[in-house]
């Protein structure tokens, strides 16, 4: 259940990762310029998954006396902690859209490729995440096959786009990358200090609690920038139609919830070092669908980043593969000692 669990995780993440940013991409190609708005898209969606909440209450109230079960799981010590990781999320939507408007595919994901690094960094500091040679190999596999989309961007500065906004759509990049790299391990970490049975259905109430905070962080920033008033403005001369425009910002909202259900499935399941990985893997993918989709170029160095972010991705479970062949003799051998216990399960 658990390994099916991680994934169908994978596969939302993967949805989420790949299409958010075309999908944002999409909108600034075509005339949008609302930097808000967009932050704004990346979590707006949340009330999606209250209908996932409402399934896994109406799934307890087969399984559990109608006592113990209730709506709502979250205790307040976790609802505050979900709510400041919302905050820190909301400011990561608004510096990764800044970025994503003045910067070009492979500058991006040259630069959030590092978030890979941050996630180790701050998964070995917050959670005592331990690394092994296969989790270092992938983890400089994945970093160097990323950083290998970069290397052609001399010439990536668009030509309406001034020195300074370039830079400073770089450095807003490569902040995103950093604070969502703090942000996955403290999600971990909360799961860990959480004082209460960690279960999918809860994992669901955080995300819900997360992303409220984030939309309502980034809605402040819109009425302060009047992006209300200019919406409507902005969608009857978008490029491509004003019916398009809409369907655009509601397809963006639907695919990020997948990335970030996705993300904290993740988490969930394994750890936040796994999720950081398994984001970096998804970096050449994005680019190979932005060729397609954009028709931009496809050089050498992207089909070798390609080729060493696969490599690391294939280093890290073939890791993980071994060490649980290590780790079954030493189960079996504690459970043969030991009074019989029940099998761990996953609850909703």
């Amino acid at each position: 259940m658990g390994k099916l669990l991680l994934v169908i995780n994978c596969f939302i993440l993967a949805i989420g990762h790949c299409g958010g940013p075309l999908m944002m991409r999409l909108y600034f190609i075509h005339g949008g310029k609302r930097v808000w708005f967009s932050s704004w898209l990346e979590t707006g969606g949340w009330p999606i998954i209250l209908f996932a909440i409402a399934c896994a209450y109406l799934h307890r109230s087969r399984t559990q006396p109608s006592a113990e079960n209730k709506l709502f799981l979250m205790k307040p010590r976790l609802f505050i902690a979900a709510a400041v990781i919302g905050i820190l999320t909301g400011v990561d939507d608004y510096i990764y859209a800044y970025g994503v408007a003045r910067l070009p595919v492979s500058t991006v994901a040259l630069i959030i490729a590092s978030q890979l690094v941050f996630t180790a960094v701050f998964a070995f500091v917050l959670v005592k995440q331990k690394f092994t040679s296969y989790s270092i190999n992938a983890v400089f596999l994945l970093t160097m096959g990323a950083g290998l989309l970069g290397l052609n961007t001399s010439s990536d500065r668009p030509k309406n786009e001034s020195y300074r906004e370039y830079v400073l759509g770089f450095v807003m990049t490569l902040g995103a990358a950093a604070l969502y790299g703090f942000i996955l391990p403290l999600v971990e970490l909360t799961y860990k200090k959480a004082k209460q049975e960690i279960s999918y259905g809860l994992v669901l109430e955080i995300q819900a609690v997360m992303c409220l905070f984030a939309t309502a962080f980034s809605t402040i920033g819109m009425l302060v920038n009047n992006d209300f008033k200019v919406i409507p403005k902005e969608a009857r001369e978008f490029v491509l139609g004003e019916t398009k425009y809409y369907t655009i910002a509601i397809m963006s909202a639907i695919v990020w919830q997948c990335f970030y259900l996705g993300v904290i499935g993740i988490i969930f399941c394994s750890s936040s070092l796994v999720s950081g990985i398994v984001i970096a893997v998804l970096l050449p993918v994005t680019e190979i669908l932005a060729v397609i989709f954009y028709k931009e170029s496809f050089h050498a160095e992207k089909g070798v980043a390609l080729a060493l972010s696969l490599w690391g991705f294939l280093s890290y479970f073939c890791g993980e593969i071994k060490q649980s062949k290590i780790n079954k003799p030493a189960l079996h051998l504690l459970q043969s000692e030991m009074p019989s216990v029940p099998n761990c399960q996953i609850s909703v």
